[in-house]
């Protein structure tokens, strides 16, 4: 039985929220410790195999923190250390936020699965950007994922998000447009076509290299088309595909699937995955996939169907903090199975 099976049940006895910030002050006492090399050692998988580039960055593994997890930039370092090939903090936005009233997330244990109505809480651009600037920078690629504020009207989003830009993107290796969170009101409704080319156009035009941007699973065929084509015509870095879902599919067993908020986790795997492959089969960026990976079999359809990296979050919360070893070993298990040199000879190699 691994260790972490015999925490859970401590865990679980805890509001979800709580047992993450327990998790996340747990990872904060070991970040910059001899004890952080230790875990590295224990959880690293060193393969040339697993090595891949996208958008001009060179990342050692696929797999990598998705944004949501470390919200303040608290523990990259401490993330990075047990295995990740990046690490996405955030979302961070312009003004410091409390988010929504708790409880705000919900586990959903039967289903392996997540809900929540967050709201975008964090520090705000200006602590988190300082904290960026003072700790050192994890040994992988750091993303950043930035948002707009409640309290900004939807038609001054772009310097919303610049303001957030300019005080962290010094500090990130790619800078992630979040446009598609279900739990700010009216966000959804800035993957228009119109809203897309203002906030992404003037960001870009503040230098900001490379730029992806996060859509929402929700998003109909035309939304999506209409979407990659402001990808195209801005010459965008790459799509982060996708975001929690509002629906509730029919196989959900929790009672919890009633509470309000974005659905994350296995019940949203398979449809996450054919996002992936629409979405890669009309575009030349890369794609990052995201949305219930646990594991390899799961991370690796996910990089056949065209995705170049992999993110997770809820895997975490069902798996523990040796899922990224796992994942990566068992995804160089797979790759020699199916007679591929490198995890970048398997991308999109089912379209």
């Amino acid at each position: 039985m691994r260790a972490y099976d015999l925490a859970k049940p401590a865990l679980y006895a805890l509001p979800a929220e709580t047992a993450h910030e327990y998790t996340q002050r747990l990872l904060r006492t070991v970040q910059g410790t001899p004890i952080e090399s230790l875990l590295r050692d224990r959880y690293t998988v060193d393969d040339s195999r697993l090595h891949t580039e996208a958008f001009g960055l060179d990342f050692p593994t696929p797999v990598g923190v998705a944004a949501g997890f470390d919200k303040n930039a608290r523990v990259p370092r401490a993330l990075a250390s047990l295995g990740f090939g990046h690490v996405e903090v955030g979302g961070v936005t312009a003004e410091r936020q409390p988010g929504n009233r708790r409880p705000r997330m919900f586990r959903l244990r039967e289903d392996e699965a997540i809900v929540n109505r967050m709201g975008f809480n964090n520090d705000g651009a200006d602590i988190v950007g300082d904290r960026l600037d003072a700790e050192p920078a994890p040994d992988v690629p750091l993303g950043v994922n930035v948002g707009k504020s409640k309290s900004t009207p939807l038609e001054d989003a772009a310097d919303d998000y610049l303001y957030t830009y300019d005080r962290v993107g010094d500090h990130a290796d790619y800078v992630a447009v979040n446009v598609s969170s279900p739990n700010t009101p009216g966000l959804r409704s800035l993957q228009n076509r119109e809203s897309l080319e203002r906030i992404l156009g003037t960001l870009s035009d503040a230098g900001a290299d490379p730029l992806l941007v996060k859509f929402s699973p929700d998003l109909p065929t035309p939304a999506i088309e209409e979407a990659l084509a402001v990808v195209d015509d801005l010459d965008l870095d790459g799509v982060i595909a996708t975001n929690t879902t509002t629906e509730r599919p029919e196989s959900l067993k929790s009672p919890q699937q009633a509470e309000r908020g974005g659905l994350s986790g296995k019940p949203i795997e398979s449809r996450a995955t054919e996002m992936i492959r629409f979405i890669a089969e009309r575009t030349d960026v890369p794609v990052v996939g995201v949305g219930g990976v646990s594991d390899a079999e799961g991370a690796y359809a996910k990089i056949r169907a065209g995705a170049s990296l992999v993110q997770l979050y809820t895997g975490l919360v069902y798996e523990g903090p040796s899922l990224a070893r796992d994942i990566n070993e068992g995804v160089l298990e797979l790759l020699d199975r199916d007679g591929f040199d490198s995890v970048a000879d398997a991308v999109g190699a089912d379209l």
